[in-house]
């Protein structure tokens, strides 16, 4: 088959992936928010509408994010670092104990049932919708950043639980980082350089070790989708502005409580489909 022919044919799929990735380039320049914590979901309803099975589409949902979430992170790295809200210092101190817990996270999604993941995905999307609803404005519950055991354990679960997942770090430690009074644009600006750190061995891993799933969808290598990968990485890097641009024109508070109940239905609808 030659390309002409793919394209006709897979019409639908090709719309469905360009459409994820405007969409989740339009929501990380608009409300701030990782790329993986839309993409996860979206491929993972979207491939078992192709008759994928729910466990195989939550692998290879869940490498294929993390493998988009390489060249966008780069992109964003300049971009904060233009604006000096990288914060070298503290990556590195963590950057050792993130990959560690990359490495492991990354081996166990080679090795564990699709099922497990999704239920992990379910629970940090919910406390996410949650914190986003709930703690936004509130003051941080410590002065500073903790003792260096305690962020040895910080930057450790970023890492194990972000590639577990298939985000990018900044769903889990830029709230994080805010409890302990960090400055929210350092806490963002250093997030997207913690992405790096998490999606480029992350995706490799799963690349590489990771065994492709007998339903997986087609272009799959490992647990990596290489068409997902083509159709949403171009659309997140050209949709990232407009949704910048959006933000100084519309109410991204209001805007961002209806991303977390949309984020926290989708949760449910996760946790739902597992006791089914």
């Amino acid at each position: 088959m030659n390309t002409l022919e793919f394209i006709t044919n897979n019409i639908p799929t090709l719309l469905a992936l360009t459409s994820t990735g405007a969409f989740a380039g339009i929501l990380a320049g608009l409300l701030g928010v990782g790329g993986g914590i839309v993409i996860v979901p979206v491929l993972f309803f979207l491939f078992q509408s192709f008759g994928v099975s729910p466990e195989s589409a939550m692998l290879v949902a869940t490498a294929t994010s993390l493998a988009t979430i390489v060249p966008t992170s780069i992109s964003s790295i300049r971009s904060h670092n233009k604006k000096s809200n990288v914060d070298f210092y503290l990556l590195k101190r963590w950057a050792v104990f993130i990959l560690v817990g990359v490495l492991v996270g990354s081996w166990l999604v080679t090795r564990i049932e699709g099922t497990t993941l999704t239920l992990l995905f379910a629970v940090i999307a919910v406390l996410s919708a949650l914190n986003m609803l709930f703690r936004k404005g509130k003051s941080p519950l410590y002065q500073k950043l903790p003792n260096a055991v305690g962020q040895t354990v910080m930057g450790t679960s970023i890492g194990f639980f972000s590639a577990m997942v298939g985000i990018g770090g900044g769903t889990i430690s830029v709230p994080l980082l805010t409890l302990y009074n960090y400055p929210v644009h350092k806490a963002v600006g250093t997030a997207a350089a913690i992405g790096l750190i998490i999606s480029l061995p992350g995706a490799l891993i799963m690349l590489t070790l990771g065994t492709t799933p007998a339903d997986a969808p087609a272009g799959t290598f490992g647990l990596v989708n290489s068409l997902s990968f083509l159709c949403i990485v171009p659309l997140t890097v050209l949709f990232a502005p407009v949704g910048a641009l959006l933000a100084a024109k519309l109410n991204a508070v209001k805007l961002k409580k209806i991303f977390a109940l949309v984020l926290l239905f989708t949760g449910l609808r996760m946790l739902l489909q597992l006791i089914q």
